[in-house]
């Protein structure tokens, strides 16, 4: 019964949390940001099941997400015109998913045959091939215009329209919760065992009998599957297709949600599409440099966290599955070497800040607002304050850092040391 109770348990809290998130943050904007991270959680596990599963590195993943939104959208206008059979917008996302599979396996025969540098190439090949049509077959996809829908067509069960954010957020929430859960499962099963082993040595694979090609092949086609799930839940969510959901900069993007979340772990994608996602859209209102700030942070987690965000709770998993007082003395060394950490990026953000406004505004004039302060561009003193603060901050991250990390250490050897409990 405990066991059952442990393996259920985060399930159900998850379907709690999702069911009482509206009721926290009920404006439009905030239901509208939760809808788009559920949709790019079901995306980023999808691609992690090639990436982190499977080992293969896509840089054209986004097509099944875009064609499923296509298709989405052409089968809403459909049904106003009573040109196909009416199916509820509920399972819409079904058929959007079997457009993913349909798709994932046509060009996964051919991109599987080959692995590593070869198979990225190729999927990069496929996804610029596919944008490109995108733009030349305008009287499918209408160019650079994309394609626009209403998703409200009629009274469904128990009177939901799907008009109101609210509805559109819980199709979304339940159709994550059950990719989730369907995606989860599937790693505990001997496919995915077996796919981790492609991953690992394919050679050994092939030798005890299995199809290394054919295993990334069915793994290929199961993620386009849930990446078709997660474009036909877009298009119903935005209501518009176009072609930047099928382009390498989409595909870009989950790729780096997945790699600051972490391939290591289940819940890697988790945490970087949610992140990434909500410092995509609130920082495009912040600053213009926002590219800037994103590429920078997936340099660093790959440079400094190789393993993810999801690497470094990992680190920690050792810690408090023994005893949860081990990681008191952790405290304080980690609140140094945050604080620095924190006081040098501040720093940072603030030069980068006056040197593109400096780069992109040619009036005097204007005023710079930086962490609520104005501050004049054109004049040496912001500049020498951000500075210094960079500076100290960067000499104190290299002083805590040494603390921080045998501190770390030393509550492993202590956890190794004690017995469970």
């Amino acid at each position: 019964m405990n066991m059952l109770v442990g393996r259920l348990g985060p399930w159900i809290g998850g379907a709690i949390v999702l069911i009482a998130l509206p009721y926290v943050f009920s404006s439009g904007f905030a239901l509208t940001l939760m809808s788009q991270i559920g949709l790019l959680i079901v995306f980023a596990l999808a691609y992690n099941m090639l990436l982190g599963q499977g080992g293969m590195l896509s840089f054209g993943h986004a097509v099944y997400f875009g064609l499923a939104g296509y298709f989405t959208i052409h089968y809403l206008n459909f049904i106003y015109e009573e040109e196909v059979p009416y199916i509820p917008v509920t399972l819409i996302p079904l058929l959007g998913g079997l457009v993913g599979l349909f798709f994932g396996i046509l060009i996964g025969y051919v991109s599987t045959r080959r692995a590593g540098t070869t198979f990225a190439m190729i999927s990069l090949g496929f996804g610029e091939m596919v944008t490109a049509l995108t733009l030349v077959l305008v009287a499918i996809f209408n160019g650079e215009d994309g394609i626009q829908t209403d998703r409200v067509i009629g009274e469904e069960l128990f009177g939901v329209t799907y008009g109101p954010n609210i509805e559109v957020y819980y199709l979304i929430a339940g159709w994550c919760l059950l990719c989730t859960l369907a995606m989860f499962l599937l790693t505990r099963t001997p496919f995915g065992r077996i796919s981790n082993a492609v991953r690992d040595n394919a050679e050994r694979v092939e030798f005890i009998g299995y199809s290394s090609q054919r295993i990334r092949w069915l793994a290929f086609s199961l993620s386009s599957f849930f990446a078709g799930i997660a474009g036909a839940l877009h298009a119903v969510n935005i209501e518009h297709v176009g072609f930047e959901q099928v382009s390498v900069l989409q595909s870009g993007l989950v790729l780096f949600m997945v790699y600051i979340g972490g391939t290591g772990s289940f819940v890697g994608p988790i945490i970087g599409a949610t992140l990434l996602y909500f410092l995509q859209s609130t920082l495009t209102g912040v600053t213009e440099a926002w590219v800037l700030y994103l590429g920078v942070m997936f340099v660093a987690v790959i440079m400094f966290f190789p393993g993810g965000l999801a690497g470094l709770i990992t680190m920690h998993q050792p810690i408090w599955r023994v005893h949860s007082r081990l990681l008191a003395p952790l405290l304080i060394p980690y609140a140094r070497f945050f604080a620095a950490l924190v006081a040098s990026v501040l720093g940072c953000i603030g030069l980068i800040e006056m040197l593109y406004f400096r780069s992109s505004r040619l009036s005097t004039e204007t005023e710079l607002i930086i962490f609520g302060i104005e501050s004049d561009p054109f004049s040496a003193v912001p500049w020498v304050v951000f500075t210094g603060i960079a500076v100290a901050g960067g000499f104190a991250v290299r002083k805590t850092l040494p603390s921080a990390v045998s501190a770390w250490n030393t509550a492993i050897a202590d956890a190794r040391a004690l017995p469970r409990g």
